[in-house]
């Protein structure tokens, strides 16, 4: 099962091929979480990672992993935002002309910056599903190179580089929290932690309606979702067999959290932590502070994987609850 997953010298390897693309971004101590769960709850901070989401890592490693050939007529993906602005970046870097499809209710913070990037950004599809099959189509057209936002060794071996990070910083470590969606990032977090930290668990977070993977997991079979609004855009979809195979071989567990508690995570982050997160990234935090994850093993480490929120929205939670 754990063959789907990269190896950790696919990911060292990775390491070192995004290193000039990517930062290493804050990963501290909260005394805040730390004092309200009553043990060391320590917070990787890729809002802080370059295009404001760990998406760069996999894109980048995703695009330079390939021929010149292979990329000669372009790439093409889709994208609830942040995948794309790393397919964009990395794009933009080698030369390569980049088509995004996103959905027509990607946050408009997502699709301006990947426009900005140079790439070209079609947000005709109703949902995120729909993106993924225009970008098919696009590719199967043109002949420019699909990356998905989920799957894929080059990818999830990108996103592992977090994961080798934490452990270097903090051996002590013994949970991981990971926002999942199709199960990108938490593959390949597992693909180092499973190989090089076996005892640490990972435990998966997702909106109560984004929840195709925690169905998925208990079904123990592909699962498809409503399309419904929610604040965790970039964690909806659909999850198909290579997703439920990647959340089968890392995850530990998972929870799921309400609306309403991921956007008290991402006024409690503002507040006391100092950071502007969106609801995919705010997820982990929610699953503490609401009691989802009950008696986690500490050292707790909560991935906050993005900052891409649009102003207006970020605004509205903040006065939100200070009104509550």
């Amino acid at each position: 099962m754990t063959s789907i997953l990269p190896s950790p010298d696919d990911i060292r390897a990775a390491a070192v091929r995004i290193s000039g693309a990517i930062i290493r971004t804050p990963f501290y101590r909260s005394e805040t979480l730390t004092g309200f769960l009553g043990g060391d709850v320590w917070l990787k901070m890729e809002c802080e990672q370059q295009t404001g989401s760990f998406k760069i890592r996999g894109a980048t490693n995703a695009l330079a992993s390939r021929s010149a050939d292979e990329l000669a007529h372009g790439v093409v993906a889709s994208s609830a935002g942040n995948h794309g602005l790393g397919i964009a970046t990395a794009a933009q870097a080698l030369g390569v002309a980049a088509t995004i499809f996103v959905p027509r209710t990607a946050p408009a913070v997502k699709r301006d910056a990947i426009a900005a990037l140079g790439a070209t950004v079609d947000a005709t599809a109703a949902n995120y599903d729909a993106t993924e099959l225009l970008a098919r189509a696009h590719s199967a057209k043109t002949g420019a190179l699909f990356v998905g936002p989920c799957t894929g060794q080059a990818l999830l071996a990108g996103q592992g580089t977090i994961a080798m990070e934490m452990l270097t910083d903090l051996p002590a470590m013994r949970t991981v929290i990971v926002g999942v969606g199709g199960g990108g990032l938490v593959g390949g977090i597992g693909g180092w932690l499973r190989a090089e930290a076996p005892n640490v668990s990972i435990i998966g977070a997702q909106s109560e309606r984004t929840n195709a993977m925690a169905l998925a997991l208990a079904a123990g079979y592909p699962t498809d979702i409503l399309d419904l609004p929610t604040i965790a855009d970039g964690l909806a979809g659909l999850v198909d067999e290579e997703m439920l195979a990647q959340g089968q071989a890392a995850l530990t567990s998972i929870v799921t959290v309400s609306e309403a508690a991921i956007a008290n995570a991402i006024a409690y982050l503002w507040f006391e932590e100092g950071f502007k997160v969106e609801g995919a990234g705010a997820v982990t935090v929610a699953a503490l502070l609401s009691g989802a994850i009950a008696a986690p093993n500490f050292p707790v480490a909560a991935i906050v994987s993005g900052r891409n929120i649009d102003p207006e929205v970020h605004t509205n939670i903040l006065n939100d609850s200070l009104t509550n």
